[in-house]
């Protein structure tokens, strides 16, 4: 008798993305383009927990982001928004807490005759905040997203101080910890926001 075949697991591009931790969506078609749509997200305590573990912080205390998004010529939106949030990070040296408090004024544009850039001008866009609108709007993630911009890339605890190492070869100036951190910094940013979505 033919022992049946071991169950196959699907690949991971076909498992379904997971959700994420905070998020509130508006159809790009079904938005007024008379008025504004404002929106104000302060999310309990169970989804900060949550947003805390997907973003991989200690804790936070206070989240909030309100704002709108507006009609705009040519059939664009235009979201304006503020993210204020309290945040606990481990810090790099000892992983004890660090309390972060942030604010930042968030800015999108979504373009409904989007062009792809090409050449130079992918390379330096002219409007960074500039997109291709979607087809659903979810100011959740576009908060999650300047969140993580706007987090401390190094927190340290009063008194937390690296050891520097520096090895150099004879009459070269010392390479320093201070002289690595904008392209640690550039590397983290990357690595964080490569599997974000965008909204």
């Amino acid at each position: 008798m033919k022992k049946p075949s071991a169950p196959v697991s699907p690949p991971e591009a076909a498992l379904p993305a997971a959700p994420p931790p905070l998020s509130q969506t508006f159809r790009s078609g079904a938005l007024s383009m008379r008025k504004p749509t404002r929106f104000d997200l302060q999310p309990d305590l169970e989804t900060r927990k949550a947003i805390a573990a997907d973003l991989g912080l200690l804790a936070v205390p206070y989240l909030r982001f309100k704002g709108e998004i507006r009609p705009a010529p040519n059939r664009d939106f235009v979201l304006e928004a503020e993210v204020t949030a309290v945040v606990d990070q481990p810090c790099v040296v000892t992983l004890a807490p660090v309390r972060a408090e942030i604010t930042e004024t968030v800015r999108r544009r979504y373009v409904s005759d989007w062009v792809e850039p090409t050449g130079d001008e992918a390379e330096m866009p002219e409007d960074d905040t500039a997109e291709p609108i979607p087809e659903v709007i979810d100011v959740g993630v576009v908060a999650l997203e300047s969140l993580v911009l706007a987090l401390p890339m190094y927190p340290r605890a009063p008194g937390a101080e690296f050891a520097e190492i520096s090895a150099t070869p004879p009459g070269a100036a010392p390479l320093r910890d201070e002289d690595l951190k904008p392209f640690a910094s550039l590397a983290a940013l990357k690595d964080k926001l490569g599997g974000g979505s965008d909204a």
